[in-house]
């Protein structure tokens, strides 16, 4: 099934990687307490390295140049951190220090670094492993600009490291994405925290926080919304249980 969503998409091989990434890690890391009582969430460690430098490395070896990161929770050792990368990517902060503004307003709020070309969105509290093709890259293969204004990462709900929800999206014989129908039913796939974006979603917003959910649900509503399936590890990071069973996983190979 996998298969045939993805060849949907007509990917292109010769299809560059965006220039610039979004990366989310100005959120709260609630759900990673007692961790996050000294640390960011971005930077509480999993299998020996914080969990933004996971995301900088899959950017790196993607061959992604630039990354914008928000800050707000303990945004000065945030930005420490940053400093010691900028050797292999180049960082632009977009700092949240005064309102946390949730993943749709803090793309609203960094919209002057992000250009005018379809940029990348990612989480920075999950953490994944290529398969046959890298993830980004794959993406990016897969972007028809005619037809997408989102293109997500999707992974099977049964392939969902330490996922603990009931999964968020069906996918049409197209790569079209539909939101999980009813409450209380599984939808097939989740969202990995992964995502390409073009920046003429970025239009009509409301002012203060508000989630990226807004800006699906207009391209889901015009038919502008796909998805293509990760082939390889992907890991819902979300609570200290998880760093152990991701870990265990990350271990036996």
């Amino acid at each position: 099934m996998s298969t045939a969503h993805t060849l949907a998409l007509r990917p292109n091989p010769a299809a560059r990687v965006p220039e610039v990434a979004m990366v989310m890690a100005a959120g709260l890391g609630k759900r990673m307490r007692p961790l996050t009582a000294t640390r960011p969430k971005p930077l509480v460690e999993v299998a020996g390295k914080p969990l933004i430098d996971h995301v900088f490395d899959r950017l790196r070896s993607a061959g992604v140049p630039r990354a914008v990161v928000n800050v707000h929770y303990m945004a000065d050792a945030l930005e420490a951190h940053l400093r010691s990368r900028v050797h292999d990517i180049a960082i632009d902060v977009s700092d949240e220090r005064t309102q946390l503004m949730e993943t749709g307003g803090g793309l609203m709020q960094a919209r002057a670094l992000l250009g005018d070309a379809p940029f990348l969105c990612v989480n920075s509290d999950n953490l994944w492993i290529d398969g046959p093709i890298d993830a980004i890259r794959a993406l990016a293969q897969h972007w028809d600009d005619a037809r997408m204004d989102a293109l997500l990462l999707l992974i099977p709900l049964a392939r969902a490291h330490s996922h603990r929800g009931q999964g968020d999206f069906h996918l049409d014989p197209f790569g079209r994405i539909t939101r999980r129908r009813q409450a209380g039913r599984l939808a097939p796939f989740v969202y990995t925290g992964v995502q390409m974006l073009h920046p003429r979603m970025l239009v009509d917003a409301p002012a203060g926080p508000f989630s990226t959910m807004l800006f699906w649900e207009r391209a889901i509503a015009a038919g502008r919304a796909f998805g293509v399936v990760h082939q390889g590890l992907w890991f819902d990071v979300g609570s200290p249980p998880a760093i152990k069973a991701t870990e265990t996983v990350l271990a036996d190979g």
